[in-house]
Parts: C-alpha cells; sequence; structure tokens
C-alpha cells in the first residue's frame, strides 16, 4: 500500500472518529506490532500544532501507547515516527530484554527516528524534524552521565547523529 492509499483508510477512519482503529492500522501497515504492546489508549492533546506520545506501563510488563485524538491531524511521516518512537519503548520495556535507563531509552528511540535501522519502512521527516529529533537524542547522551560506561557503549551513534545534525540547514 502507498502513502496515498494509507491516507485514504486514514481519513476513513477519521470521519468516523476511530482513531483507535486508524493507529492500529498503521502499526499492522507499517510492521510495528510487539507482544509487549498493550493497546492504545487517549491521552490530552497539547494544542493544535504540538503532539506527545507515551507508552506506558511497568517495566517488563505490557505497555499501553498513549496517543492524542488529534495524532492524525498531523503529517503522516512525523506520525508514523513518533509511534514507531513509542513501539521501540514497547520493545524496552518487555520481559527479557527491558533497558532500566530511561536515558538510555530516549536516546535509542530517538536515533531510531533518524536512521531508522529497527523499523527501515518507516519514512524519513523533514530536516526540521530531522534537527529536532538529533538534538533531543544529544540531550538524552548528556545526561547519561560524562565518560560514563553508558555514553560509552553509545558514543559512534553520538558521532554519527552529531554529523547528521551538522550537515543539516
Amino acid at each position: 500500500m502507498n502513502f496515498e492509499q494509507i491516507n485514504l483508510h486514514l481519513d476513513a477512519y477519521k470521519e468516523h472518529d476511530q482513531i483507535i482503529d486508524a493507529a492500529q492500522f498503521l502499526i499492522h501497515s507499517f510492521g510495528l506490532e510487539h507482544e509487549n504492546f498493550g493497546g492504545f489508549g487517549f491521552r490530552e492533546e497539547l494544542s493544535p500544532n504540538s503532539m506527545l506520545l507515551t507508552a506506558e506501563g511497568e517495566l517488563g510488563k505490557p505497555q499501553k501507547v498513549m496517543i492524542p485524538k488529534n495524532l492524525f491531524d498531523f503529517d503522516l511521516s512525523l506520525v508514523l515516527n513518533m509511534i514507531a518512537h513509542e513501539m521501540l519503548h514497547v520493545r524496552q520495556k518487555a520481559p527479557g530484554q527491558v533497558i532500566e535507563d530511561k536515558n538510555e531509552r530516549e536516546f535509542q528511540a530517538y536515533s531510531e527516528m533518524l536512521f531508522h535501522k529497527i523499523f527501515p519502512q518507516i519514512p524519513e521527516v523533514t530536516d526540521f524534524h530531522k534537527k529536532f529529533f538529533g538534538n533531543k537524542a544529544l540531550e538524552y547522551y548528556r545526561r547519561m552521565g560524562e565518560g560514563s560506561a553508558l555514553q560509552q557503549k553509545y558514543v559512534e551513534q553520538k558521532i554519527e547523529i552529531e554529523h547528521l545534525t551538522n550537515s543539516l540547514p
């Protein structure tokens, strides 16, 4: 299915106020499912021009991804990247593969939004959003602790992110 067809499906879901069904359709269409996914729920909308999604649940337990009702008022590439970010958190919090450190989880998720190594089917976002996501990744990298073992683990990815963000207009 191409982007045009996906947008037509999403428009039909939106027309019938089936936002959760639309989100389910996207994770199925883009192969984002995971056994630790506990479904979607609604969270408060921030504003007409910003959105926040979260993966909620105890580490090692199913995660519910909370989405705003206005999720599909935004650019589809951005929405897909935001959902993929949360679906990576679903995996990171799954039994047997829990990543305890929040900074590490966020660094990995923001890196994924830039390079799509885990979810190669997710489209790229605008340079503006790449720069934003890159800066967020670097912020979480800094929070890992100067010279820490965790920073050392991700030093090559950090350099890759810096090269990307510095090359953007």
